[in-house]
C-alpha cells in the first residue's frame, strides 16, 4: 500500500548543548544544496526547542518534542504540556519511546493518552512501539508490537498527520540490527494492522524503522517494504551522518 511522503526524524535524546546547534545550522545547509525526497525533523531536549525552532524556521527541517504531557497545564512539576511544545516551536512530538517505556513505567493507555493530547494542541505525533530482546527470541515480537499498536493509537488519529516508529530494544544504540526480512515482517503487520483500525486512512501514516540506523545501512532499510522513513538516534548527532541518511531516502 502506498504511503504518505518518508520522514526522517532526529532524536538528540539528552544530549544537546547551546554549540550543538551549529550541526542544526549544518544539516540545514548541506539539506539546502541537495534537497532530500523525504521530509525531515530533528526532536531536540526541551532546552533547545526554541531556540532550535528560531534557528530551523523557514527551512526543509521541522523541529520535535522527545515527549509530553496529555494534560494542557496543571501541577506537574518538570513536566511539560502539548501547548507549551507548541508554543516553544514544535510541530511534532515523539511519544512512547521505548526508553519512556522502560525508564518511565509508560504503559500504553498512557501512551494513548499523550496521542490525545498531542492531537488537541496540533502537534503530529510520532507513535513509537517495539520488542525486546526476550520477546524477540521466544517468537513474540510481532504479538508484542501488535498489542503496542492496540493500545497505544485512539481512534481520533484517524485523517490527521502522524505516523509509528517501529524501534527493535535491542537493536537501539548496539549497533545491531535486524535482518531485512525481519524488519519487513514487522512493517507489514502494522500496515496490515492500521488499515483493520483506521480503514483507507491507514494507509497513509509513515512507519519508520529506528534502531542503529546510519549511513552504512540507510538505503537498504529504506526500499524495504513499509518503511516509509526512519527514527535516528545517535547519527542524527552529526550533520553529516545525518544528512547522508536524509538522502537515502
Amino acid at each position: 500500500m502506498a504511503s504518505s511522503r518518508p520522514l526522517i526524524a532526529g532524536n538528540w535524546k539528552m544530549n544537546g548543548l547551546t554549540a550543538s546547534l551549529d550541526q542544526a545550522r549544518a544539516l540545514v545547509a548541506a539539506l539546502a544544496e541537495h534537497p532530500p525526497a523525504a521530509r525531515v525533523a530533528l526532536c531536540a531536549p526541551a532546552t533547545l526547542i526554541e531556540r532550535m525552532a528560531a534557528l530551523l524556521g523557514g527551512t526543509m527541517v521541522a523541529v520535535g518534542a522527545q515527549d509530553c504531557r496529555p494534560e494542557s497545564h496543571g501541577a506537574f512539576t518538570g513536566d511539560i504540556s502539548p501547548e507549551m511544545v507548541v508554543d516553544a516551536g514544535a510541530t511534532l512530538v515523539l511519544l512512547g519511546h521505548s526508553e519512556r517505556r522502560a525508564l518511565h513505567g509508560e504503559t500504553d493507555a498512557m501512551v494513548a493518552a499523550k496521542v490525545i493530547g498531542a492531537l488537541r494542541a496540533g502537534l503530529e505525533p510520532i507513535v513509537c512501539v517495539g520488542e525486546s530482546l526476550d520477546q524477540r527470541r521466544a517468537g513474540a515480537a510481532v504479538a508484542m508490537v501488535r498489542a503496542q499498536l492496540a493500545g497505544s493509537l485512539p481512534p481520533g488519529l484517524a485523517g490527521r498527520p502522524w505516523s509509528v516508529a517501529y524501534e527493535p530494544i535491542w537493536a537501539i544504540g548496539t549497533g545491531e540490527t535486524p535482518t531485512l526480512a525481519q524488519i519487513e515482517e514487522i512493517h507489514r503487520a502494522i500496515r496490515g494492522d492500521l488499515v483493520a483500525q483506521f480503514g483507507e486512512a491507514g494507509a497513509a501514516p509513515p512507519i519508520l524503522y529506528g534502531g542503529s540506523v546510519n549511513p552504512g545501512n540507510a538505503a537498504e532499510i529504506l526500499r524495504i517494504a513499509e518503511v516509509g522513513g526512519a527514527l535516528v538516534g545517535g547519527a542524527s548527532l552529526k550533520a553529516v551522518d545525518f544528512v547522508a541518511i536524509c538522502q537515502a531516502a
